[in-house]
């Protein structure tokens, strides 16, 4: 099964935690618009939700299926987040960011009673690591931050679109840091939390409530009190 299919299998999984009357939290990234799309076809058929994005890309999708938008000055919490990830592991520790939208998602994701992630089968890992982890800078403190993080044994890349640096939404650059296998999470992600100059980074500790992997024509479950995982070659 292709990855598209495993990502709009997933998607459609995730479907059974939105209930009538809640508000949503619509992920960023190709899976996550799987999602969107699919909530589009339940609002056209009555389903009555208030969602509110993640990115201007997500809030231009859900726009253009008719999906209600709201914000957090008419909102002080979210029912649930649907979202992707680039990188999941068995404690539900996360990667995200690839698309750049991780300072948006980690306010949702922290504002959400539950925070459902959604992937294909490439997405879960026994060790997080092998894709970099984003790290959302200010312009003023980026040469500063880029040796901080050097010096934590990663290396340290500026992100370029089109020749030029990736601005985030909120006009910020983006590093993309390669730390390899990432023994302890939690303590990486504090010890980037405390580097002044970074305003958010794509270590996901502690916000998901449940992962929704398919792997083929079977969806695998991980919720937090999962502890284990079945052998996958690679990171």
């Amino acid at each position: 099964m292709s990855n598209d299919l495993e990502k709009e299998a997933a998607a459609r999984a995730s479907l059974r935690f939105v209930r009538d009357g809640n508000i949503v939290g619509l992920g960023s990234g190709s899976t996550a618009a799987y999602a969107v799309r699919l909530l589009g076809e339940r609002v056209r058929a009555g389903l009555n939700i208030r969602g509110i994005p993640t990115s201007n890309h997500t809030r231009e999708l859900a726009g253009s299926l008719g999906i209600p938008l709201i914000t957090f000055s008419e909102a002080r919490q979210i029912d649930v987040t649907i979202d992707g990830a680039d990188e999941v592991d068995g404690d539900l520790s996360l990667i995200k960011g690839g698309g750049g939208a991780l300072l948006h998602e980690k306010v949702v994701a922290s504002a959400s009673r539950q925070v459902v992630i959604i992937g294909d089968s490439g997405k879960l890992v026994q060790t997080l690591g092998k894709f970099p982890v984003p790290v959302e800078v200010i312009s003023f403190a980026e040469p500063l931050v880029k040796r901080e993080i050097e010096a934590l044994g990663a290396t340290v890349e500026l992100r370029q679109a089109d020749g030029r640096p990736f601005v985030t939404d909120e006009g910020h650059h983006i590093l993309d840091c390669h730390f390899g296998r990432i023994s302890d999470p939690p303590a990486l992600a504090e010890r980037l939390s405390e580097t002044p100059g970074i305003v958010e980074h794509g270590m996901f500790i502690g916000l998901a409530t449940v992962a929704l992997i398919a792997r083929g024509r079977e969806i695998i479950e991980l919720s937090r009190r999962a502890q284990r995982l079945p052998h996958k070659d690679g990171v």
